[in-house]
């Protein structure tokens, strides 16, 4: 079809195919049990997979920007009705693909896959109106400017996706906690002096992990760290605290 616009969709549909390749692969190997050399599993492999797809994205949005702007320079003749056909055909394929993981937006690796998706249905019906447009008019230069217009809504979607990955690869507090009120509420517990050595990263997209060491008036038992182990998980979202006293 000679469209530019057409291959940057279907650039970014492919890269969110190997994406979403990527998200179910992760959460199969996630549910793996631990082992004597794995001994939290295979969880943080989510993470990894989160980050890999948004790498790959990136970089088909760099080729696809590239030839994008060598069109501005030297636009060429484009097929309208079969960009039009290909791509409406994309609009319904992506939207019922959307549809599958608009449950699950907690974990971010399936909110990563879902956002792929819906953006793939707006931006083939960008391409469809574009089609349209070019039909009706023979404006050549809609094609690229079309296609910079998609690599700029996407890399504003994958930005925050590779952001929150790479804040979880290295340990970086998960988005939504807050450090400082955990901290407050620790401190403010019956018979604590004070806490130190309080860290908070992710096991996975989905699971948040805890380890502090309170240094309290009295001797505690089993039973208050059970129940502050339950209220870091209901309060805090904490699904892993380990507590020395």
């Amino acid at each position: 079809a000679g469209s530019i616009a057409l291959i940057a969709d279907a650039g970014h549909n492919l890269s969110d195919v190997l994406g979403l390749l990527l998200a179910w692969g992760a959460h199969w190997l996630s549910r793996k049990p631990p082992s004597s050399r794995k001994t939290y599993g295979l969880r943080r492999i989510t993470i990894m997979a989160s980050l890999t797809s948004a790498v790959l994205l990136l970089v088909a949005l760099g080729a696809i920007a590239w030839e994008a702007v060598e069109r501005l320079a030297s636009p060429q003749p484009v097929e309208g009705m079969i960009v039009i056909i290909v791509a409406a055909i994309g609009v319904v394929i992506n939207t019922a693909t959307a549809l599958l993981f608009v449950r699950g937006q907690h974990d971010l690796n399936i909110k990563g896959a879902y956002l792929h998706m819906a953006a793939d249905a707006a931006v083939s019906l960008g391409v469809v109106i574009a089609g349209i447009a070019i039909l009706l008019t023979g404006w050549l230069w809609l094609d690229p400017v079309l296609s910079l217009a998609i690599v700029a809504i996407v890399l504003i979607g994958t930005w925050h996706l590779l952001r929150d990955s790479l804040n979880l690869s290295i340990d970086g507090v998960p988005a939504g906690i807050d450090v400082e009120e955990i901290r407050s509420y620790l401190e403010s517990l019956p018979d604590v002096e004070r806490i130190h050595d309080l860290h908070v990263w992710a096991l996975s997209t989905t699971e948040t992990a805890l380890t502090v060491h309170l240094v309290t008036r009295r001797r505690t038992g089993n039973r208050f760290l059970e129940q502050l182990q339950q209220e870091l998980k209901q309060r805090f979202s904490i699904e892993h605290a380990t507590i020395q006293t």
